[in-house]
């Protein structure tokens, strides 16, 4: 059996009980060692969990290779009704999910509420999707004989999720995974278990069977993956994190021929040129740079003035990210909350050093925000050139650097120079000209007019370094699934 602590959100009497053991083939279980889990707020540890190991990890694969045969096999219209139940309850329990969030990961109530509304969105995406999918039937080229085509569950995976995210990207990996019929193996980051531990005690309630889903927190996620990778009984890792990681997991996965689907984060350009509407562009800025304190992969991460309106778009910016409130996500009308870690808040901190004065300017923040936790200054820098510094890596951080261009192809050039490929905004008032610029830009996604786009009907991914593979729309079932080719003699 595993321990479970009670956990109360600051300033209400709202309690939640969490689960702190790993979770294999239908069994709560409690380790001797454990890790901390830190509110990035306070920066103090609130919960201990326990820290998996690769010999657990091991188990864990052994339940779900057990169970694949008969979860592949059930009906697909079982399948999706647990995965309705799952939603039902996700829906009921919102709250509990919302303050563990909080807790964990700093982010104000508010974003983690809309991050449960598009969560919730997701698994019924999912859920009604596992129902429907379907195969095809031809006649051969020469018309001999008959094709036919079915897609079947591509076998145990594993998920491995972010701390930024923490209930929006398991929950999506998971569903998708359930619905295509594969069991799995759910591996959080370690900053954030908790939520984790929610969503697996959800789908035993919504009625998922003993191995079908197993959970292994840990802080030695390499070995665990590692060990995993070595295994041909694993077929599939869908992996959100670094290139590094993400480059390491694909060597991995090519030693036994593994499928893979990686999101390996942006460097997100967000185009505003000479016709756009200001106002709406800078709200949308506003919201695609600054949401989650700049810790998302989709984050607007260098915004790209045309010079005609560079002056305007700059005064209104810096305008509204003054007024944004920082502290604690539990304070009500908190807008930006603490880094992840005082490692993360440090590192900002020494890159923004090393280009003001050459290479930029600060027109608002810039700093460390001192007293507890993990704060930074909403920041908002005037580059003068192009550092690599800002231009080249993804700063995963509330700080917004701003370049002036002086034409269109400059402005996709300079959007295209980096390794990553992930997502794109621009903004303009002619709709062929979004349309043609939004196809020469490198990116897996481009939001014209709009700072977020996520949405369960539509392919997330990105091109480039930002990874392989599709999380949303039809394509998030077809990752776990393989396509079979069946040549039929009618006589």
């Amino acid at each position: 059996m595993s321990h479970t602590i009670t956990v109360q959100f600051p300033g209400t009497e709202r309690r939640h009980t969490v689960h702190t053991g790993i979770h294999v083939n239908g069994e709560w279980i409690d380790l001797p060692a454990t890790f901390d889990v830190v509110d990035p707020a306070t920066g103090v540890a609130f919960a201990s969990v326990s820290d998996g190991t690769a010999a657990h990890a091991q188990a864990a694969l052994d339940a779900a290779s057990a169970a694949q045969a008969s979860w592949g096999e059930i009906a697909p219209r079982a399948r999706a009704d647990i995965l309705h139940a799952f939603h039902q309850l996700l829906a009921e329990r919102a709250d509990a999910f919302s303050d563990v969030m909080v807790l964990e990961s700093g982010k104000p109530r508010a974003d983690a509420e809309g991050e449960m509304v598009l969560a919730l969105d997701f698994v019924r995406w999912l859920a009604e999707k596992a129902a429907h999918v379907h195969g095809s039937f031809s006649r051969a080229s020469r018309g001999d004989f008959r094709i036919i085509t079915t897609l079947q569950p591509v076998g145990p995976s594993l998920l491995v999720s972010p701390w930024n995210f923490p209930v929006l990207i398991p929950a999506r990996k998971a569903a998708a995974a359930l619905a295509a019929g594969c069991t799995a193996i759910m591996k959080p980051a370690a900053q954030t278990p908790l939520t984790s531990a929610l969503l697996m005690q959800t789908l035993i309630d919504a009625g998922l069977p003993a191995g079908v889903m197993n959970l292994v927190p840990t802080t030695r996620a390499a070995e665990l993956s590692e060990r995993l990778m070595q295994d041909r009984r694993l077929r599939k890792v869908s992996f959100t994190g670094s290139v590094g990681v993400g480059s390491l997991m694909m060597r991995q996965a090519s030693r036994e021929i593994m499928s893979v689907q990686l999101e390996l984060g942006g460097n997100g350009p967000f185009i505003v040129l000479e016709d756009a509407d200001i106002e709406n562009a800078v709200a949308q800025a506003i919201a695609a740079k600054f949401r989650n304190a700049g810790q998302a992969c989709v984050a607007a991460n260098r915004i790209i003035l045309h010079r005609a309106i560079a002056a305007e778009f700059t005064e209104r910016f810096v305008d509204r990210t003054r007024a944004l409130v920082v502290g604690p996500g539990h304070r009500p009308g908190v807008d930006i909350g603490p880094m992840i870690s005082q490692t993360q808040r440090e590192a900002i901190a020494g890159t923004i050093q090393a280009v003001v004065g050459d290479h930029a300017e600060v027109l608002l923040g810039g700093k460390p925000i001192g007293g507890d936790g993990y704060f930074f200054e909403p920041t908002v820098l005037q580059m003068h050139d192009t550092a690599p510094e800002f231009s080249c890596q993804e700063l995963f951080a509330p700080v917004a650097p701003l370049f002036t261009v002086d034409s269109v192809d400059e402005a996709v050039a300079f959007a295209n120079d980096t390794d990553y490929g992930l997502a794109g905004y621009l903004f303009t008032t002619d709709v062929s000209r979004a349309v043609t610029i939004s196809e020469r830009l490198d990116v897996g996604m481009v939001g014209v007019n709009r700072g977020l786009m996520a949405d369960p009907a539509a392919p997330f991914g990105g091109v480039k370094s930002s990874g392989l593979g599709r999380e949303g729309g039809h394509h998030a079932l077809e990752e776990f699934m393989e396509t079979k080719y069946i040549a039929l003699t009618t006589g």
